[in-house]
């Protein structure tokens, strides 16, 4: 239907107007939640019990303000859609009418649906639960810190599963807060404890995201179809959470606008425009909201066109041509013009070979509204900037030309080219290592040489070097793998845990150590295996300067084998490309240190043991996981080193013939996750009255920690580290 153009931007205005004023009076008494206080009153009466030590009164009345936010949330979902239809008939009417009669059916439409949302809302809520609450408590609830309180309250409580659950949902929000890292790995370690008990509270606003990591998973391993389903109720999940943020701009209660310019005006037509721009500005806002991770600053640009590009390439992966066609077109609402996305349209019609069906496939519908409906606030948005002296900042970069009028388009034009610049100063600034490790220190071991290092390797803290085993070790440590690695170790048995044409077999320091006094190895090869981690350690320490102690944190003797018969027109990594210590984004080059990941690990290493295969070599990447920056052909004795944060990303070569052997290692300056394995193995020779010559685990004055020299002392260690996840299975 269309509206008449001379009375449209009046029409929206008045519509903005009557449900703003909704959101300032008062509703009506006998709700449902009447008796329960607003939920800012009740946080604020939780925090005061909390520092009062009253742990009960503290974790009720907190419990009770997140219950009373979500159910208001609920609530004015829920008579959002009731009231949908209300003054429909008004409504309906509007194109009917002529002359000064519009204006009034208009009024009698948005009269009728304003009454509906207030009587509904009048219902579930008592007047002062429905007032605006203050900035700070918005930031409290954002930033998650209900959890925070409720963490120890529950934890003084002892209610431990209700404690960890409640610091886990605030370390998702909080992933640098060390306290709160530190506290979950209690919770792990303590008896009776389970993953089940790490549960998010929020994960209903978070599921794009959940999502989102799954989709990019599922790509890394090149299951298409996987990552089809996965993305597509990513964008599902993204256009709900957009839905619903859009409906509390419109219902929940906001305070005026008065530097919108509300207050500085007399007339209702002027009052009712700036209002209504402030309702479509925040409406606008959901995009950055919704892609806004938890606990970030910034959010993720071209969020959802973002999501499309990675669908439309699955689906055609998949073999779903017939999906790709029409993702793809929904991205060219987006970026009509885009050359890429038009050429991989020729290519995806060739491949259905001219299906002139195929020609006919239009764009998904809930794309087609959403960008409809978002260029049209745009337009009304700019309008308003240019007659009305409102501010706006657009949260997308796919907007067009012309729906900026004319007169500020070279603004337009220069803010956005100011963007780009700032975008490619950051792409050529320096990466910067904080890791705290400075390269170039010295090499303490004869016979072992300097390969390669920074210069060479055209990055940051890293080195390669040669002779650090002899052929004759090489050979007893493949003996060894032959021996005893085990199909999947570390990853639940899955034989190929990162690509289904390779096998994936590994041996722990501990595994070896049990099968030597089952006989089942050489003993003298299992003690090789601990020993080689301790003479790693010594030489990276050295070489990279580290300022504080070290230690390993864990060791992995790994052997990858191409699958016969496999291997034709391959185009997989045998490991993808990632960062050790922290979720790379290659879309936004972020690197997230936050679990899954292994945030406590500082240096990485891999100890090659052979070369007699194809592939399987080590290169570094830039972090949009792409441009490959150096690298680095396996050999008997070479020991690849390197920080393992946001500046060494890093891939393995597909294995497409042999078998390629190696020892993995990760190093940690944080005493807490040194490897209770190595420690246990440790134990076990000395019951056995064999000495341990342990050279490792540097201390901070450069000395060299003692091994373990009784049982009752490593059963002690072992008993602080129960229930800790020590085995860190990211293999290099």
């Amino acid at each position: 239907m269309a509206l008449h153009s001379t009375h449209f931007t009046v029409y929206v205005a008045f519509n903005f107007l009557i449900v703003g004023l909704l959101n300032f009076s008062s509703a009506s008494p006998g709700s449902v939640l009447s008796l329960l206080q607003p939920y800012d009153f009740l946080y604020y009466s939780g925090v005061r019990a909390y520092f009062g030590g009253e742990w009960g009164r503290a974790a009720e009345l907190l419990e009770k303000a997140v219950l009373t936010k979500n159910s208001l949330f609920r609530a004015r979902r829920q008579c959002h859609e009731e009231c949908v239809a209300a003054g429909r008939e008004a409504f309906n009417k509007l194109d009917s009418e002529k002359g000064s009669m519009w204006d009034l059916w208009a009024l009698d439409w948005v009269q009728q649906r304003a009454e509906c949302l207030r009587f509904c809302v009048g219902r579930s809520a008592a007047p002062e639960v429905q007032l605006p609450v203050s900035s700070d408590i918005d930031y409290e609830f954002n930033s998650r810190n209900a959890y925070n309180f409720l963490q120890v309250t529950y934890y003084k409580l002892e209610k431990l599963h209700k404690a960890a659950s409640a610091a886990h949902t605030y370390f998702v929000a909080n992933p640098s807060h060390l306290e709160m890292r530190n506290n979950i790995e209690k919770y792990r370690r303590m008896d009776g404890m389970t993953e089940d008990a790490f549960q998010d509270r929020e994960i209903e606003t978070e599921k794009h995201w959940v999502s989102y990591d799954s989709a990019v998973q599922y790509e890394a391993s090149s299951a298409w179809s996987q990552a089809t389903e996965k993305w597509k109720t990513c964008v599902n999940e993204t256009l709900r959470q957009t839905e619903e943020c859009r409906v509390q701009c419109e219902v929940a209660s906001q305070p005026l606008p008065e530097d919108r310019g509300v207050d500085s005006v007399d007339g209702a037509y002027e009052k009712a425009a700036a209002l209504s721009l402030y309702l479509l500005s925040c409406r606008q806002s959901c995009v950055t909201q919704v892609a806004t991770r938890p606990g970030r600053i910034s959010s993720q640009e071209d969020f959802l066109p973002t999501q499309l590009e990675h669908l439309h390439i699955a689906q055609f992966k998949a073999g779903d041509i017939g999906g790709a066609v029409q993702t793809l077109r929904s991205l060219l609402l987006f970026y009509p013009s885009d050359k890429d996305s038009l050429d991989n349209l020729q290519l995806y019609h060739e491949t259905l070979g001219g299906d002139t069906e195929s020609q006919d496939t239009q764009p998904a519908e809930e794309i087609v509204r959403y960008v409809s409906r978002s260029l049209q606030e745009k337009k009304l948005l700019y309008f308003g900037m240019e007659n009305l002296d409102f501010s706006f900042t657009d949260p997308d970069l796919w907007t067009p030309e012309d729906a900026v009028p004319e007169s500020l388009r070279d603004a337009w034009r220069a803010e956005k080219e100011k963007m780009n610049e700032k975008v490619k100063e950051g792409e050529r600034q320096e990466e910067v290592d904080d890791s705290g490790f400075f390269s170039g220190g010295p090499v303490p071991q004869v016979g072992v040489t300097i390969t390669m290092d920074d210069e060479v390797l055209n990055g940051t803290n890293r080195v390669v070097l040669d002779g650090v085993m002899t052929e004759k070790e090489c050979e007893r440590i493949l003996q060894l793998a032959t021996t005893a690695v085990s199909a999947g170790d570390g990853y639940q048995g899955r034989r190929s845990p990162h690509t289904p044409h390779e096998t994936f077999e590994g041996l722990t320091v501990l595994r070896a150590v049990k099968l030597a006094q089952d006989g089942m190895v050489n003993q003298t090869d299992a003690r090789l295996l601990h020993e080689l981690g301790e003479r790693a350690l010594i030489l990276l320490h050295s070489y990279f300067r580290s300022p504080s102690g070290l230690f390993i944190s864990f060791t992995h003797l790994v052997c990858r084998s191409a699958i016969a018969g496999d291997q034709e027109g391959r185009l997989d990594l045998s490991h993808p490309v990632h960062v050790d210590n922290c979720l790379l984004e290659p879309d936004t080059k972020q690197c997230w240190r936050e679990q899954p990941a292994f945030i406590h690990r500082d240096l990485s290493a891999i100890l090659y043991l052979n070369d007699d295969f194809d592939g399987g070599e080590l290169f570094f990447t830039n972090r949009d996981a792409k441009t490959i920056t150096a690298r680095v052909k396996p050999s008997c004795g070479r020991l690849v080193g390197f920080s393992s944060g946001p500046v060494n990303p890093h891939g393995v070569t597909a294995v497409t013939r042999g078998r390629r052997c190696a020892l993995a290692l990760w190093f940690t300056r944080e005493k807490l996750y040194r490897d209770m394995e190595r420690e246990e193995a440790e134990a076990m020779w000395a019951a056995d009255g064999q000495s341990v010559v342990k050279k490792g685990d540097v201390e901070a004055e450069g000395g060299a920690g003692g091994g373990r020299s009784g049982r009752s002392q490593a059963a002690t260690e072992r008993s602080r580290g129960r229930g800790r996840v020590t085995g860190g299975r990211d293999e290099l």
